[in-house]
């Protein structure tokens, strides 16, 4: 009698089990997104973006587009900046041709749900290096491409001069940035009683400060600087002597895609090393002529760096050919050769004092 019952349980397991397997097999299947050519949702699971990026033949940015020397699009719609300049340089890289890029202008708080969707490819736009970004929101840091400090600025004939001056007054801020957070952390750490108004956007941050709706308007101290250039008046308006964050700004990535990541990250590296070696836009054919084993191997003519990436084992070249080294695209963007005039710094290479290094290319 007990051999009979558990004969008869087993056959119901079993013939539940093939109910199952015939249900599962004419279930309609998920959709994929396969990442082809005009797709940008995030690439089928085993793929990598830098797969996506090829086929596609199209590298898609995500930037501010309102920062001058950072990312800044112009009346007749062309982009320039430092940021802009490192999109350049990855899709140089990737498809051996700088002008490839398709930039999509992103807010602060819009930017990390565009990368994690697959609505863009990377991200390259004044965004800070922090360790929740980098963990629980599942982003990917490449090398610091600049390294600031937030700010704050106000109106030269305003009588204010510290932080302790904000008591009972109005500080605009975008929202959605650590910029917030940093302000309220360090207003609190002062014991100074003040009102925050915030903004999605940065445009209507920066018009509203001009308006004189806030005393104050806090951020990145370059892009305070960038942006004090555009207001009607800029010499009306003054940095105070205060720092209250580090700010490390580069590209970013999505999450758990090395191939991808790896070429972002060493791209930028890449930028690094070419000024170290002291080769630029001006000499780097002269240069694949070098004996320099060291040059030769960064620049291609010997051994396969790049193959093992995926790119071409010359892809440093045609970076350097589309917007030279770091040197070179700080200088054109926001050091001596532009409007700012912005000292180096910490932005220096380390053999400069600086903070900028790049890992052996070997």
């Amino acid at each position: 009698m007990v051999c009979e019952l558990v004969m008869r349980k087993w056959q119901s397991l079993v013939l539940s089990a093939a109910v199952l397997a015939v249900t599962a097999a004419c279930a309609t299947p998920p959709e994929q997104t396969t990442g082809g050519t005009g797709q940008t949702g995030a690439p089928a699971a085993g793929r990598s973006r830098l797969d996506v990026v090829k086929e596609r033949g199209m590298l898609i940015c995500g930037v501010d587009g309102g920062i001058p020397g950072f990312s800044f699009v112009d009346e007749s719609g062309e982009y320039s900046g430092l940021d802009v300049d490192v999109c350049k340089a990855v899709a140089a890289a990737v498809l051996g041709d700088p002008e490839k890029v398709e930039y999509r202008n992103l807010d602060s708080t819009e930017r990390f749900t565009a990368l994690s969707g697959g609505e863009v490819d990377m991200l390259s736009r004044n965004t800070t290096w922090t360790i929740s970004r980098d963990t629980s929101v599942g982003l990917e840091f490449a090398p610091t491409t600049f390294y600031d400090g937030q700010g704050m600025m106000v109106r030269a004939d305003s009588g204010i001069t510290s932080l302790a001056d904000f008591q009972g007054k109005a500080v605009c801020v975008e929202a959605g940035t650590t910029t917030e957070l940093n302000l309220t952390d360090n207003m609190r750490k002062a014991g100074v009683e003040f009102e925050t108004v915030t903004f999605q956007q940065a445009d209507p941050a920066y018009a509203a400060y001009a308006e004189g709706r806030c005393e104050g308007m806090t951020s990145d101290k370059s892009q305070l600087i960038a942006r004090r250039s555009t207001l009607p008046n800029p010499d009306d308006h003054i940095l105070l002597d205060v720092t209250m964050s580090k700010e490390p700004l580069g590209p970013v990535t999505i999450n758990n895609d090395s191939a991808w990541f790896d070429v972002v990250k060493w791209v930028t590296f890449g930028l690094f090393e070419a000024e170290e070696m002291g080769i630029t836009q001006a000499n780097v054919e002269e240069q694949l002529e070098s004996e320099d084993p060291n040059i030769r191997r960064f620049l291609g003519v010997e051994g396969d760096l790049g193959q093992g990436m995926g790119l071409s084992n010359d892809f440093m070249v045609n970076v350097i050919k589309a917007v030279g080294n770091y040197g070179e695209v700080y200088d054109r963007n926001l050091g001596a050769n532009s409007e700012f005039n912005l000292p180096r710094g910490q932005n220096a290479l380390w053999t400069e004092g600086g903070l900028l290094y790049s890992p052996p290319f070997r």
